[in-house]
């Protein structure tokens, strides 16, 4: 009880002394900070350098060592600009939010609400996802939601879910994901990258390279709440500027054969990475997983489970 209490004071301290009093400066005077942290991570603090040249061997096998130093380097200048836009994201208003988060094509927003079904809007964490977060309901008309998991340290859960909501987004928790469909019509926002809990309850799916677990939960909620599904494409136009371009991957999600759509939307955040490679989050630990031996049965398995809860009546 006393050490929970001792970890929630100490947060606050930091959040209300330093990070949220940060975030009120403007963002010219924070990218000097990034300019610091960029140094530091290049020199004194390098950063999961570790986990970063493991991740970049395994996806880019055939750069020389050379290349693949420097997209680390380029990692870290990335790194350290969203360090400071994601404190930025703490206070930033709508208004400037919508001019540094450009939506390239407003008119497939129509499109969208035309089909009259619940939308599942998949993305990566690629470029800046938390803007990607509190940028989405100004977008969408429908009630918006984004599923995740809850971080470790209780106030700062709270205080980031907060700030992630103070434009109409509700948070929801992973484990409850179904309150994010009992609104009509929900736009429903799935950061669908990050490695799975379990090797087996998973697909495994060729990706930069070789074979890779992903969380088959997008699919798995499309077919289950009868969405259509979209991509966010977010690519960075200048320090501090991106450009979203929304594209529809299926309208009707009963119409794909299992694995077809957690494909799509692999494929898509394969090919952000290969045009440019130094912004999705090397720092996080993709492949820790072995695909199991017995893969094929199990996959078997899964695909019959699927598709007796979803196609029996097709």
């Amino acid at each position: 009880m006393v050490a929970r209490q001792i970890q929630i004071l100490s947060g606050a301290l930091l959040y209300y002394g330093l990070v949220l009093p940060l975030s009120y400066l403007p963002l010219r005077i924070l990218y000097v900070l990034a300019d610091f942290l960029f140094i530091l991570f290049c020199t004194l603090l390098p950063y999961r350098k570790r986990v970063i040249d493991q991740n970049l061997q395994i996806a880019f096998p055939n750069q020389s060592n050379e290349e693949r130093k420097q997209i680390r380097k380029d990692f870290y200048r990335y790194f350290a600009d969203l360090l400071v836009e994601s404190v930025k994201n703490l206070s930033i208003s709508k208004k400037q939010l919508m001019e540094r988060m450009h939506l390239e094509n407003p008119e497939i927003l129509e499109e969208i609400k035309a089909l009259n079904k619940p939308i599942l809007l998949v993305a990566g964490h690629y470029n800046n996802w938390e803007w990607l977060i509190t940028a989405q309901t100004s977008w969408f008309k429908q009630p918006s939601y984004g599923i995740g998991m809850p971080l470790s340290h209780p106030f700062w859960n709270q205080k980031l879910t907060e700030r992630r909501e103070r434009f109409g987004l509700k948070v929801v928790h992973a484990q409850n994901y179904q309150e994010a469909f009992e609104a009509k019509n929900p736009v429903v926002l799935v950061l669908a990258d990050q490695a799975p809990s379990s090797p087996t309850e998973c697909l495994w799916i060729p990706f930069l390279h070789q074979n890779t677990a992903v969380i088959f939960g997008p699919e798995y909620m499309a077919n289950k709440f009868n969405c259509s599904v979209v991509f966010a494409d977010i690519k960075h136009s200048k320090r501090g500027y991106y450009n979203v371009n929304i594209k529809v991957l299926v309208k009707d999600s009963k119409t794909l054969h299992y694995q077809e759509l957690t494909r799509m939307h692999v494929q898509k955040l394969e090919q952000q990475i290969k045009d440019n490679p130094t912004r999705w989050l090397w720092s996080h630990k993709r492949w820790k997983h072995q695909q199991p031996a017995n893969w094929h049965n199990q996959l078997q398995m899964l695909k019959s489970r699927f598709e007796e809860k979803f196609r029996r009546n097709a």
